[in-house]
């Protein structure tokens, strides 16, 4: 083989993300929050923290996005890829691994507070309101 050699990939980055769910009124409810720049229904995600497992990071994000806090699976549910399109840089593919939380707790003010907004809908609403394919999928066979 002749040629230049091929450039190596960068290595794809990890998030991890929470799946806020209760039972209500009407059964299973999922609570969604819009992202910051383009305001898409997405679930509570962000970067692996030093000193906390997976798990303990999902859920502090939960905390920080979305005010609840609870019960977090020590397993991910799953995982999905997403885009991230960042101003001034290049899009890059990021997977996600998600981590149910049963929310035992919901706080009125929280950091992030005037930057979101969130909202409890069924299952079937919030697989039909995201966006990314896998993360749809993962939502709608989800069954605690």
């Amino acid at each position: 083989m002749t040629g230049k050699p091929q450039r190596a990939q960068k290595a794809e980055r990890r998030q991890v993300a929470a799946l806020p769910w209760r039972r209500g009124a009407n059964g299973l409810e999922i609570l969604l929050i819009t992202s910051r720049e383009t305001r898409r229904w997405v679930t509570p995600k962000g970067g692996r923290m030093a000193g906390r497992t997976d798990a303990e990071a999902a859920a502090q994000e939960a905390l920080e996005e979305a005010g609840v806090e609870g019960l977090v699976d020590d397993r991910p549910l799953g995982h999905f890829r997403y885009l991230k399109v960042l101003k001034r840089r290049a899009p890059r593919w990021l997977q996600v691994d998600v981590y149910g939380l049963q929310v035992t707790a919901e706080h009125d003010d929280w950091k992030e507070r005037a930057e979101r907004e969130r909202v409890w809908v069924s299952r079937e609403e919030a697989a039909a309101r995201v966006d990314e394919p896998d993360l749809k999928a993962l939502i709608a066979a989800f069954d605690p």
